[in-house]
């Protein structure tokens, strides 16, 4: 895919910082004052039919936890459940399982879907630059696979797993997929996993695509909003087309043909309204060049980058449309 150089962008409508509401600090680390809602757990909600959620910790000494989300045992409380590993957007520096449009979220899929969602935090940059939010994610998958919770172990029907993710949740899922794809299924047990959920992933390249340069100034996520994200975010030292960033940089037909004969399902979400949409078109069409299982769900122009987060009946709509693959 041809694209324009940075260069030749239009004027920014905001100020990446001010947009983001992080303030660089002389350390390297950054000051974060985006108003960010949350809401608790409630392990034992007063209401029979309601969600149980939970928070677990995972790795103390990366300060790490997840929460827990356990549809109503109703109509069959012996039956187990499918397993959705969710993890959160952010661009990598903000949001955490808590933040209330992740939480909500997660409690839909756990309702809607009959599954129990596991969505684990990550370390977030700049602080813990990439690759660590991946070795966290990968990390917490393996804690799901050994964990003693009861939640776990007896809702969860292990063999039907799904990893997921929202906007750089989803870059993370990708990637947390191509590391597990080429495990031992004797490393993952009793996990199988049966496919990747791309929700609005964050990737970028270096040139421009097209609904990068129309979209420039778009207010949810403008492109120089999502320059600074990958500046804070990426390895010191690397560009754009780093294959953190970038998923058609690198030759990968090793991995997608293990995908391929696992027999798993990739699932990309995305709106037409997003700045990202050219790219996560194009890794589609890759993924299906490559004879690999692959959803396309893509809204129109008025759906924006993460807009089933923050609008619930297009949210409960996604969700109807997942019923299918989960």
């Amino acid at each position: 895919m041809a694209g324009q150089h940075p260069d030749l962008d239009p004027a920014p409508a905001v100020d990446a910082y001010d947009y983001l509401k992080i303030v660089l600090n002389p350390d390297g680390t950054v000051t974060r004052g985006r108003d960010d809602p949350t809401t608790p757990a409630v392990p034992d909600p007063d209401h029979p039919s309601a969600v149980r959620t939970k928070d677990v910790p995972l790795d103390p000494t990366h300060n790490t936890w997840a929460r827990i989300y356990v549809p109503p045992s109703s109509p069959a409380p012996d039956q187990k459940l499918p397993l959705i590993v969710y993890y959160h957007g952010g661009g990598f520096v903000l949001m955490s399982p808590s933040s209330t449009v992740n939480h909500d979220f997660c409690y839909l899929m756990a309702a809607k879907l009959s599954a129990v969602v596991v969505s684990p935090s990550y370390r977030l940059a700049p602080e813990h630059r990439l690759p660590a939010a991946y070795d966290d994610a990968v990390e917490a998958l393996r804690w799901v696979r050994t964990a003693e919770d009861e939640w776990l172990r007896e809702r969860v029907d292990f063999s039907r797993c799904f990893l997921m993710g929202t906007s750089a949740g989803g870059n993370i899922a990708y990637h947390v997929g191509l590391r597990a794809c080429g495990a031992a299924a004797a490393d993952l047990e009793p996990l199988v996993i049966r496919g990747l959920i791309l929700h609005h992933p964050f990737f970028g390249r270096s040139l421009r695509t097209e609904s990068e340069v129309r979209l420039f100034n778009d207010p949810t996520l403008p492109v120089n909003g999502a320059d600074l994200l990958w500046e804070l975010a990426l390895p010191a030292g690397a560009d754009r087309d780093h294959e953190y960033c970038n998923p058609t940089s690198v030759d990968r037909s090793e991995e997608w043909e293990r995908m391929r004969a696992k027999g798993w399902r990739v699932v990309v979400a995305a709106g037409g309204g997003d700045p990202l949409i050219d790219q996560q078109r194009e890794l589609t069409a890759e993924l299906e060049a490559k004879g690999m299982d692959v959803v396309g769900i893509f809204g129109g122009e008025g759906d924006y980058h993460g807009v089933e987060l923050v609008e619930p009946a297009k949210g409960e709509l996604f969700v109807e449309k997942l019923k299918g693959i989960v």
